[in-house]
């Protein structure tokens, strides 16, 4: 970058805070016009508008359109993997609901989940699925969905089903050595992983064990109302899916690959055409509806299966409770999301081109004048970053070079650094509807952030709890302890 296009330093706080005013400002009105759907095209020109304040903000401090547009494009080249994964993750969805894959998760899953065991036992599901594949995207994309659905059946508040998969999601993430978040924390703190993921112990247990607890309540609130029959539904599956275990073979095949490191989007892509193999298989019929053909060709199984993956797909059933469940977006149903990343991305890249983000960071950093000051400097820093640069990686990437040396200067251990970015920064990015992990997740789940965000306890408790154990003094350990 040449001399003129550096970032610029002297812009000031209130400088730096006005685009971020401007962008919660008319998300908040666009919440209020549009709602739920907010998410189709508002919310996207609201970060264009913030991002573009930022811009003119750039231009009045001597920084060139051509420095702003770098750091954009370097931003939106860093979300191509996920955007990659959403489109996968769509055709998955696809092939994986004409093959029978989720209706049988659905089938099985109501005989062996009532009401009053469905909430806590979604979150011990997906933190085992997201312990053992190390990625709370994928766990929400095969386990998670397959449980929306499940806990729609039973007339679950889908807002509470979403928290308890999303609790379980990203407590298993943040202490599988597998995550990126797992890894990218320590590196940024000075430590090394698995001293990392021993010390988030004290913050992370205590943080799920609350979150099953009120789960279990919620739960036991629920089945009051008296249990769900569920022998229609299962009825209604049966009459429109050909159901059995070896539809299974596809998601355990996906899940194996991930466990054994295999690169998410090769897996995705597997799963993708496992899911169509299968669909041939056991539901010729439902492939050849989908082609709006008559009769089972290779023309016909080509496009009833390119159809599934590529756009909306609905298969008729009996029952009008599982018509909703039987419908997949394909990668057209994530285009939002993508354009909703691409755009979040734009503004951050201009607000750390005209020094926003940094100049916000160093406030913050300013306020730390003891420990607990440190801790909590951090933590708002962290939430800070995931709502206005709309990504997690830069929430614990900018924190945890900035805190660094004030850690060290306090004599706290690095992995005090380290638990503390994961604890707020990590696991709170879900709860941002534009940030990338809310525009994900809320896709792929069918539910809105702000519907969720209330019962995703895990990731609410989470920074909470690392900000107590600081005010309390508990296991916060000093360069000089001995190991």
């Amino acid at each position: 970058m040449t001399q003129e296009n550096r970032i610029n330093t002297n812009i000031s706080l209130l400088e730096s805070l006005i685009p971020v005013i401007v962008l919660i400002s008319i998300l908040a009105f666009n919440v209020y016009v549009y709602g739920d759907d907010a998410l189709s095209g508002s919310n996207q020109f609201a970060l264009l508008i913030g991002g573009s304040v930022a811009a003119v903000i750039g231009f009045r401090k001597k920084v060139t359109f051509v420095a702003m547009m770098e750091k954009v494009a370097n931003n939106i080249e860093t979300t191509s993997g996920a955007i990659l994964i959403l489109l996968f993750v769509g055709a998955l969805s696809g092939t994986w609901l004409i093959s029978g894959i989720i209706p049988a998760m659905i089938y099985y899953g109501l005989d062996i989940l009532s009401p009053a065991i469905f909430l806590p036992a979604c979150v011990v599901i997906c933190s085992i699925i997201s312990i053992a594949t190390g990625s709370s995207w994928t766990t929400t994309a095969t386990v998670g969905i397959a449980l929306i659905a499940i806990g729609k059946s039973l007339g679950f508040d889908l807002g509470m089903v979403a928290g308890a998969v999303l609790s379980g999601a990203y407590f298993g993430d943040k202490l599988s050595p597998m995550s990126d978040t797992t890894n990218l924390a320590p590196a940024m703190a000075g430590t090394d992983l698995f001293t990392h993921i021993k010390y988030m112990f004290y913050t992370t247990i205590p943080s799920i064990v609350i979150t099953l607890i009120l789960f279990i309540v919620i739960g036991l609130m629920q089945s009051s109302k008296g249990d769900v029959d569920v022998s229609a539904m299962q009825e209604a599956i049966t009459d429109t899916f050909t159901i059995n275990p070896w539809l299974f073979l596809v998601p355990v095949l996906v899940i194996f690959l991930i466990v054994r490191k295999t690169e998410p989007l090769i897996a995705l892509f597997i799963g993708t055409i496992g899911g169509a193999v299968l669909a041939l298989i056991f539901q010729p019929d439902i492939v050849v509806k989908i082609s709006g053909e008559s009769e089972l060709t290779f023309v016909t199984a080509y496009k009833g299966i390119i159809n599934a993956i590529s756009g909306p797909a609905g298969i008729e059933t009996s029952k009008e409770e599982l018509v909703d469940l039987f419908k997949s977006k394909g990668m057209a149903g994530m285009l939002n999301t993508i354009w909703l990343i691409v755009c979040a991305m734009t503004f951050g890249g201009f607000m750390e081109a005209i020094g926003a983000l940094d100049k916000i960071s160093k406030s913050l950093l300013s306020l730390a004048k003891s420990v607990f000051g440190l801790f909590a400097s951090t933590v708002a820093s962290c939430l800070a970053l995931n709502i206005t640069a709309s990504d997690q990686y830069l929430a614990i990437v900018v924190p945890g070079k900035m805190f660094k040396n004030a850690y060290k200067e306090k004599g706290l251990a690095p992995e005090n650094l380290s638990r503390t970015l994961e604890d707020s920064g990590t696991v709170t990015s879900v709860l941002v509807p534009w940030n990338t992990c809310g525009a994900y997740q809320s896709n792929v789940l069918g539910v809105d952030v702000m519907t969720y965000a209330p019962y995703a306890f895990f990731n609410i408790i989470s920074p909470f709890m690392t900000l107590a154990f600081a005010a309390f003094g508990i296991k916060i350990k000093m360069l000089l302890e001995k190991k």
